[in-house]
């Protein structure tokens, strides 16, 4: 187990290596004043010669490649990011001012993503082609063809703009003034929900909740509709593999081998596609973010792509990777713990 993991561990510095030497590729593609501009908070620096030269200097831009790279990576080991235009702020600060938005938003939709996909995935399964799994696969369709920005929309004219329950944002105007301004209100962890609860301020909780049902909904159903059918496809491989129909031939209850001989061994492919569903969110639900003005780091890498925002946009495509990356490790050990065979390997 522990030699699995140690593998696993050695590959990480070479797959950052690879992904940061992309990513640099991709920034030597824009001409000499877009790069300049990634590190500029001044625009009229631009229109300064000498200021503009200081500048390329100090960031190396006119380098050969391989030393521009290095140092590159140089200043992002010391979160030297560049400037966001779209944030009026440095790039890593913009980071980790938006990411607990994202985080939270990830947090409570992780579990109806999660323990709902599979469940309807095994009990699919369980009642193939009957009416229980046609009306759970008709259900899995609607949800897996219709794209995020048109249910999100849909979601926000229904709950918001008929019913007016469920707004758009993070927190009301009310709620805003006492969390961000508010000399009663500490931010411990910087997840709204979480820390109105450690403040013992009940409606603050209350309308942050409030806010994040809609864009909780919206990607509980998108994300669990896929992972629904990846779920019910390995049950039924699984269902149909020898040890299951020896188990029944002995006699053991059904409940038994559906639950403890079936649905662990069904679970690998499930592990891989829950893994990348979780990473994806963590890297900016962008699509679902925008459609609610919900100010995490999708909203804010969507608006920084439309003002081009070079900056923004390589500093949130950095983080994406490594949160890919790391997060493609985590998946990859948890093989072990799922199938014993794994660590053998």
């Amino acid at each position: 187990m522990i030699a699995y993991i140690i593998r696993r561990l050695l590959l990480l510095p070479i797959i950052l290596i690879g992904v940061t030497f992309l990513i640099f590729c991709m920034f030597s593609l824009l001409s000499p004043m877009e790069r300049l501009a990634t590190y500029v908070n001044d625009p009229s620096t631009l229109k300064n010669p000498q200021a503009a030269e200081r500048i390329i200097e100090k960031y190396h831009l006119n380098d050969p490649f391989p030393l521009g790279y290095i140092q590159w990576v140089k200043r992002i080991a010391k979160f030297d990011l560049g400037w966001s235009q779209a944030a009026n702020q440095p790039v890593w600060d913009a980071i980790c001012q938006r990411f607990p938005a994202t985080l939270e938003l990830v947090i409570y939709s992780i579990v109806p993503v999660i323990l709902v996909g599979i469940w309807l995935g095994v009990i699919s399964a369980v009642h193939h082609n009957d009416i229980i799994d046609q009306s759970i696969r008709v259900t899995a369709i609607v949800g897996w063809s219709l794209p995020t920005f048109i249910f999100g929309l849909l979601v926000l004219f229904v709950f918001y703009g008929i019913l007016g329950w469920l707004p758009p944002g993070r927190l009301s105007t009310w709620a805003q003034d006492i969390v961000y301004t508010g000399t009663n209100f500490h931010s411990y962890t910087h997840l709204v929900t979480i820390d109105a609860l450690l403040n013992g301020n009940i409606p603050i909780f209350v309308d942050a909740l409030r806010h994040l049902c809609a864009p909780i909904i919206t990607l509980s159903y998108v994300y669990w509709a896929f992972l629904l059918r990846i779920a019910r496809s390995s049950m039924l491989d699984t269902l149909r593999k020898d040890y299951i129909r020896t188990a029944r031939a002995k006699g053991v209850d059904e409940h038994t081998v559906i639950h403890k001989h079936a649905e662990r061994n069904a679970l690998i492919p499930v592990v891989t596609i829950a893994g990348m569903l979780i990473i994806g969110m963590l890297g900016g639900v962008v699509v679902a973010e925008t459609v609610f003005t919900y100010p995490g780091l999708g909203f804010w890498a969507a608006t920084a792509a439309q003002q081009l925002d070079y900056g923004s946009v390589i500093g949130f495509a950095l983080l994406f990777a490594l949160i890919m990356v790391v997060g493609n490790l985590v998946v990859d050990v948890s093989y072990a713990f799922i199938d014993p065979r794994v660590r053998l390997e």
